[in-house]
């Protein structure tokens, strides 16, 4: 069977194992490709999730028992909506390779880097860990009629950690270790692997040793370069410019810790999303202040009552940030946007309530007693408008999902302002107006505010209009339905609206089994095609990575997906300044690059962190699935519904996202004639993946280098 094959059945018994009796799972996704199997298990909501990783976590314990030899043990993380990356830590090099980028970035800036207050920590993206890698050169072992195997079962036996043991030597009771581990790896050439009859064959006669990297199977661009970096990705209970600020104030540090040939940069910042909304809310709240203050001041020519409303609104909002804070919420996106929409409501509450203070006081009723009848007269039909707009956001308690994770913080940030401001138009507003209003100067009994006068015409208008009461609703009621049955069908249905981040993300599939060299080589290019459509100034920053991950680091195959190394993923982010829009670039570059790569596949995703958390960490904000018991069938039918959705004008990049026809080479063992020869069916599986790949997680081997305190290095025997 082959690796494909074996891993899928992997992930399929993992999947059954851990869907527990008392996990309350919704669904199960698995993604398998060679060495790789990614499960993604969605719960329903209201489930602990501490209680279900926990089980989790024990089920995919017992699962291990049915895995094969050499599999790493499982990795197993809570994600959610909100763990999506914020920006890269880039580290970038014009002199050094990537292992030693790799290596210090992982083993010095990362544990430094995870420490840091809401910050989830994968390892570097671009690199491989460091390792020992003994390179056998298949012509010598013809020559010397011998297998990988033999090589591997050598060094596993000549490299070796043992325990330390004691001897009594009088009164004392020292240990007594042994160099079963070289304190140099070049020792290791002079290891006889082949003894007995005829000359002894050692491992410097097949091959050589060097201090590298794994082997690599992606890479990571910045600027079109080679490079490493590291993901900042929040917790999903973490702040957003918390967790950047963090980031970015802890730079300094870093660069303590590496050479200064290396350099650091914060790249794709998302915070600037929670930034400019909160610059949005404080925007918004002075204007509706300004603005209310200088219509009262107009209206009613009176400084002290536009001062009135001016103080009352920031007191509601600050309120309204405290019962926000005791309910569980957090400044974001959407309680910022809620209390901007509460600024327009409010400033409609103040301006009823100090107008009508101010007739009172125009008709020459005692200064405290106008407040108190004004007050008073009010009191009832704001009450009834609060309930009235509080009703519209009573729905959102009752969703479910993503959006009640999102209408809900909303409902609440707007409901607090206006129930803190009815409370302060009933305290504070009469207690300011008995202070500082003034009485009116003209006689009593005669208001000439302008604000009466033209109260006085719309109510004349009003009384014309009543008394054709019929035709007014008649004709409202057409208007009305003639704008939704016009313009409705027009209006495209958004959860969410589309905001011009300046940001877009290119996920490209070149042919199926493209190495990943090759498709660096074609990334480079689309790059090239990416900055003449946009303009070569218009272009601040790219990002990318090619390939798949390696197989040391399988936690970031949680973070970035890709199906083989013929997939790559992209990022571009647009110069601030540059009137360029997201949604044109792509379809420009949709009709360019596919005529410049007949037979690759193009589709953009989310680039902003909104839009990944709307799509709850999927490449796309619509996945059809289609299961059945036949693989041919299911694929039959699937290419059948891609034609069918095809006709659907709004849909773009439809593909299938595994890859269904990926080459293979089979090696086909004769069990009868191995036998005869006296080579077993598993002797043959380990010189193959030896030769073709590597012997890390058959035998593992590792190493210490005595003279720096790094952890131990994987030591593996590779074929050339």
């Amino acid at each position: 069977m082959g690796h494909s094959g074996c891993y899928a059945i992997l992930t399929i018994d993992a999947s059954r194992n851990a869907v527990g009796p008392w996990c309350r799972i919704e669904s199960v996704e698995s993604k398998s490709i060679q060495n790789v199997g990614l499960l993604k298990l969605t719960f329903h909501p209201g489930t602990d999730m501490s209680q279900a990783l926990a089980q989790t976590i024990s089920y995919v314990d017992r699962a291990r028992a049915f895995m094969p030899p050499g599999t790493v043990p499982p990795f197993v993380m809570r994600f959610d909506a909100g763990s999506v990356p914020v920006g890269f830590l880039v580290f970038s090099s014009q002199t050094r390779g990537l292992g030693e980028i790799q290596d210090l970035a992982l083993n010095r800036v990362r544990p430094l880097f995870a420490t840091l207050p809401g910050v989830s920590a994968p390892p570097p993206f671009g690199g491989n860990q460091r390792t020992i890698v003994i390179t056998v050169d298949p012509d010598r072992l013809r020559a010397y009629h011998m297998s990988p195997e033999e090589v591997v079962k050598a060094v596993s036996a000549g490299n070796i950690i043992m325990p330390a043991g004691n001897i009594r030597a009088g009164d004392l009771q020292p240990m007594v270790p042994i160099t079963s581990v070289v304190s140099n790896i070049q020792e290791l050439s002079d290891l006889p692997i082949r003894v007995g009859s005829g000359p002894t064959v050692f491992l410097h006669d097949l091959g050589k040793i060097s201090d590298s990297s794994d082997v690599l199977t992606g890479y990571a661009l910045v600027n079109g370069r080679r490079a490493i970096y590291l993901s900042v990705t929040k917790r999903a209970d973490a702040s957003t410019v918390a967790v950047v600020n963090a980031v970015k104030s802890s730079i300094p540090r870093f660069r303590t810790l590496i050479p200064d040939y290396i350099k650091i940069s914060y790249e794709f910042d998302q915070s600037a999303y929670v930034k400019n909304a909160l610059s949005s809310l404080v925007r918004e709240g002075v204007l509706g202040a300004v603005l209310t203050g200088l219509i009262v001041l107009l209206f009613l020519r009176d400084l002290r009552s536009s001062a009135i409303v001016v103080t009352t609104i920031p007191f509601a909002l600050l309120t309204a940030v405290v019962a926000l804070w005791g309910a569980g919420q957090t400044i974001n996106t959407m309680t910022l946007g809620g209390l901007a929409l509460a600024v327009g409501i409010l400033v409609d509450e103040a301006t009823v309530a100090i107008e009508n203070i101010h007739t009172h006081l125009g008709q020459g009723v005692p200064h405290a007693r106008a407040v108190l009848d004004a007050s008073r007269e009010v009191v009832i039909p704001r009450l009834l408008t609060m309930l009235c707009v509080l009703s519209v956001f009573v729905p959102s308690f009752f969703m479910t999902g993503i959006a009640r994770s999102l209408f809900v913080p909303l409902s609440l940030s707007v409901g607090a302002a206006m129930v803190e401001y009815k409370f302060l138009s009933s305290s504070l507003v009469p207690v300011m107006s008995t202070w500082i209003l003034r009485e009116p100067a003209h006689p009593k009994g005669e208001d000439k505010s302008r604000m009466a006068d033209w109260r006085d015409r719309l109510g004349r208008v009003l009384g014309k209009l009543m008394g054709h009461r019929k035709m007014v609703l008649a004709v409202y009621l057409g208007i009305t339905f003639a704008v939704i049955l016009l313009l409705g069908p027009l209006m495209g249905r958004e959860i969410f609206p589309k905001v011009n981040a300046g940001q877009l993300q290119l996920r490209f599939r070149a042919s199926f089994c493209t190495r990943a060299g090759t498709t660096e080589i074609m990334a480079l290019r689309v790059l090239d095609q990416i900055h003449q459509v946009a303009g070569a100034n218009n272009v601040a920053v790219t990002l990318g990575y090619v390939g798949t991950q390696p197989p040391a680091y399988p936690i970031n195959t949680i973070f970035l997906w890709t199906s083989g190394p013929q997939e790559a993923v992209l990022r571009v982010a647009l110069n601030p300044d540059a009137s360029i829009s997201v949604a044109h670039l792509e379809q420009q570059l949709r009709e360019k690059l596919t005529a410049m790569f007949p037979g690759s596949e193009f589709s953009f995703e989310a680039g902003d962190i909104v839009s990944q958390t709307m799509n709850l960490g999927a490449p796309t904000p619509v996945e059809v699935a289609v299961n059945g018991p036949n693989l041919q069938d299911d694929r039959a039918f699937a290419e059948k519904l891609r034609a069918e959705l095809g006709k659907i004008s709004a849909l773009r990049d439809l593909q299938l996202e595994q890859p269904l026809d990926y080459p293979s080479v089979e090696v086909n063992v004769n069990r009868e004639l191995a036998g005869q020869l006296g080579v077993s069916v598993e002797q043959v599986g380990r010189s193959l993946v030896a030769a073709t790949s590597s012997s890390r997680f058959v035998t593992p081997n590792y190493w210490a280098d005595p003279r720096w305190r790094r952890p131990s290095r994987s030591v593996q025997v590779s074929g050339s």
